[in-house]
């Protein structure tokens, strides 16, 4: 099972993030890879998350590559610097964007309220 995966199978299980406590919205995940495209459906309602592999209407739209989103799951690379730079895109509300942002995982010497994320294989 690939980073992404993990990362999201991990958010749906929690089912609910107090960090997220006052953001409703969907946001959809498009990381393109080549011609394909795979899509990653999260649902937000205060806090409750609901996460699945579906290109469903969202509120807010995501675009990038998958390399980058592993990259963001790992810690190594931030949202906020990656939409500067466009290596990624925002179709939608980028406040939700910046809301969800919180639970990605932080640079491994990071303090504040950043989730860790495992890294183990399966």
């Amino acid at each position: 099972m690939d980073m992404t995966t993990r990362f999201f199978e991990d958010l749906d299980r929690r089912g609910f993030d107090p960090l997220l406590v006052k953001t409703s919205g969907t946001v959809r995940f498009d990381l393109h890879e080549g011609a394909q495209t795979t899509h990653w459906l999260l649902e937000i309602e205060r806090g409750n998350l609901r996460v699945r592999q579906a290109d469903g209407e969202a509120d807010t739209v995501v675009g990038t590559d998958p390399r980058l989103f592993g990259a963001l799951v790992h810690g190594e690379e931030n949202t906020v610097a990656a939409l500067l730079r466009g290596d990624m895109t925002v179709v939608g509300d980028l406040r939700l964007v910046l809301q969800v942002e919180r639970v990605f995982p932080g640079p491994p010497d990071a303090r504040g309220p950043h989730h860790a994320f495992s890294r183990r294989t399966v």
